[in-house]
């Protein structure tokens, strides 16, 4: 790992992780508030919530199982730690790209996130959230 790619990695504890998990429950509880047949407007709320609670979600389980998480301005870097977290890394980093590529359409876009992609957001944040409860519940 060159310096560059170590600068954009921050030590962590289960502290940390812990907290991260609690953000990621926070923000996909307000996800859940607005449904498929939402306004645009909470459409695309929801699905920046989710994917901030899926952000959170990998930064939890990096931080517990690895002791690191990204700190990289791209969401994207923390694709391959969060592939690291074994078991389950390799379908948890699927559902992370997902919702990154959502991201920018949710947070900056003019143009909305329809409700079947706002519900499969919440789909993919649900399952970060439970990957990452798992990888705190072991030992």
């Amino acid at each position: 790992m060159s310096p560059r790619q170590r600068s954009r990695i921050q030590t962590c504890d289960e502290a940390a992780a812990r907290g991260r998990l609690g953000d990621a429950r926070a923000q996909l509880e307000l996800a859940e508030l607005a449904a498929g047949d939402s306004t645009p407007e909470q459409r695309n709320a929801a699905a920046s919530c989710a994917v901030l609670a899926g952000i959170a979600a990998a930064d939890a389980a990096c931080c517990k199982a690895l002791g690191q998480r990204s700190r990289s301005q791209n969401h994207r870097d923390a694709l391959e730690l969060v592939r690291q977290v074994t078991p389950g890394g390799a379908d948890a980093a699927k559902q992370l790209e997902r919702l990154l590529g959502l991201k920018d359409q949710a947070q900056y876009g003019f143009e909305g996130v329809g409700g079947r992609r706002a519900l499969t957001a919440l789909r993919q944040a649900r399952a970060l959230v439970a990957f990452a409860e798992g990888v705190l519940a072991r030992q």
